[in-house]
């Protein structure tokens, strides 16, 4: 097993990967940017080092600094995350050069499968249904043009190298292309480094089902399940569940088979997420590969009992999967939704601040993956996912309603959040029932954000959090009543306690 691994990331995610190292007796070096030289994965991680400035650009995806770091620390192993290089071969590569294992698939299966128009070939390979589209990335404006005049609009620009949603652009009609064009290169660039673009058609009304694959280094290939992650904001997933509503054994079957297949002919190994559209009629078409672990890998956890990132580092150390795939079981429903520092109410502006307080949700079922603190400042460097709420339980509906009352629990002041729009979401009676695709909440939007109290939650509590704090710092030893007088806040109790243990004394 590894003696110290390196995470090259931040966040949240930064964080789940320090506590598995923690518990699994590894130590952990965190890399930080001058933003975050007060982040919490700072504080957890045992060693904590300066990539460089705030720009991610010059800090989070620099390889150079990266192992010059990890050789610093005498780091044996390094894991990526998700985001920044998470699905940059040249990192496994120079993790290699150094003698330093990457936590994560091969550079070879990540460039068959992580570039978007590789992975396309590879699946038509081996008849994998697809989604129609370009096998290779256009080149230039024309070009695109070109394929979606022939094609037919509506098409998505997608990047080359891209997840998440970055680099993606939903083009309408040709009017839009030159924009979009521009606007999702310039993106694919800035997150990826990879400007490069390809098309794909639009399918109407899908649903985006994604399914957790892993394998090791012994031959060992097994899917975990389904997550629905069709509630989406242009093209970020907000919502993600598992199992899917629309899941049935047979559609769950052949859409594992599918991805096992496709992930078995790219030789790969450790985690990954092969995702697929799927329409009205319940058949599926294949979308694109993560080749890392996902933001809502949470979801699969919660509902067959395994911890992917221990996993991980696991598999990466050589160890075989302990199961086959006859072993795998689902217990219950899960779901996840992303907490923002943004305002929903002011066009999901970023919310950069200082979190004043935060109250955080427990009780059965309840998990939040977090990467901030009370007083941690929200930088604007970095994309604004403040944390993870997920819920399990043993059907889809105590899950949900589990779920809507950690929300209901949760708060940040100092900031704005979108845990309001999330509870919007959560009630909503097409929701409930499934009936979403991945326009849906784009649609559903201005709806959601009409309601009053979109508006008001999150300035509420800011002004009981302000209340709260001026009272403690000058109200000394006494509280405010509900008539407005003011009185000891020693508890009845209390002074019961101190009289008997007066009497028993005498």
């Amino acid at each position: 097993m590894f003696r110290k691994i390196l995470i090259a990331n931040r966040g949240e995610i930064a964080v789940r990967i320090a506590r598995a190292c923690r518990e699994m007796g590894i130590l952990s070096a965190a890399v930080f940017s001058d933003a975050d030289r007060a982040a919490l994965h700072v504080r957890l991680a045992d060693e904590a080092y300066r990539a460089g400035p705030a720009p991610s650009r010059e800090s989070y995806l620099r390889i150079d600094k990266l192992m010059e770091i990890a050789r610093g620390a005498g780091c044996d192993a390094l894991h990526p995350g998700y985001g920044f290089l998470a699905e940059n071969p040249k990192l496994p590569r120079a993790c290699a050069e150094n003698q330093i294992t990457f936590i994560g698939p091969s550079p070879e299966s990540m460039e068959r499968l992580g570039s978007k128009t590789a992975a396309r070939q590879l699946a038509a390979r081996v008849g994998v249904p697809m989604v129609p589209g370009t096998q290779s990335a256009v080149e230039i404006l024309d070009d695109a043009e070109g394929v979606a005049r022939a094609m037919g609009y509506p098409v998505l620009l997608k990047a080359v190298a891209g997840g998440g949603g970055k680099g993606m652009r939903l083009v309408g009609a040709e009017s839009e292309m030159a924009a979009a064009w521009r606007d999702a290169s310039s993106e694919a660039l800035n997150s990826f480094g990879d400007a490069r673009l390809y098309l794909e058609k639009y399918v109407e009304r899908p649903r985006h089902i994604e399914i957790q694959i892993f394998g090791d280094a012994h031959g060992n290939l097994v899917y975990l399940g389904e997550r629905e992650c069709s509630v989406q904001r242009r093209h970020q997933k907000v919502i993600e569940e598992s199992p899917s509503p629309i899941m049935t054994p047979d559609l769950q079957r052949a859409m594992g088979e599918a991805a096992v297949r496709l992930a078995r002919e790219a030789g790969y190994t450790n985690a990954g997420t092969v995702e697929f559209l799927v329409d009205s009629e319940r058949k599926f078409y294949f979308l694109e590969v993560n080749t890392r672990l996902q933001v809502e890998h949470p979801v699969t956890e919660m509902v067959t009992g395994l911890d992917l990132v221990k996993l991980q580092i696991r598999v990466a150390a050589s160890e075989p999967l302990p199961f086959a795939q006859d072993d795998v079981r689902l217990s219950g429903h899960a779901v996840e939704c992303r907490l923002y520092a943004e305002d929903p109410a002011n066009q999901f502006f970023p919310s950069p601040g200082k979190i004043l307080s935060r109250r955080l949700p427990s009780g059965p079922g309840i998990r939040l993956d977090d990467g901030v603190y009370d007083g941690f400042t929200v930088s604007t460097e970095y994309d604004p996912m403040l944390a993870k709420l997920i819920a399990w339980g043993e059907n889809r509906a105590e899950a949900i309603a589990r779920l809507r009352r950690g929300l209901e629990e949760y708060s940040a002041t100092g900031i704005k959040t979108n845990a309001s729009l999330l509870l919007a979401i959560l009630r909503d009676s097409e929701f409930l029932r499934g009936d979403i695709y991945t326009r849906w909440l784009d649609e559903r939007l201005p709806d959601f954000l009409g309601r009053s109290n979109i508006h008001e939650t999150d300035s509420v509590a800011e002004d009981a959090a302000i209340l709260a704090a001026l009272l403690h710092t000058f109200g000394g030893n006494r509280e405010v009543t509900a008539n407005g007088s003011r009185a000891e806040t020693e508890s009845r109790w209390k002074r019961a306690v101190r009289f008997d243990q007066v009497d028993r004394s005498e």
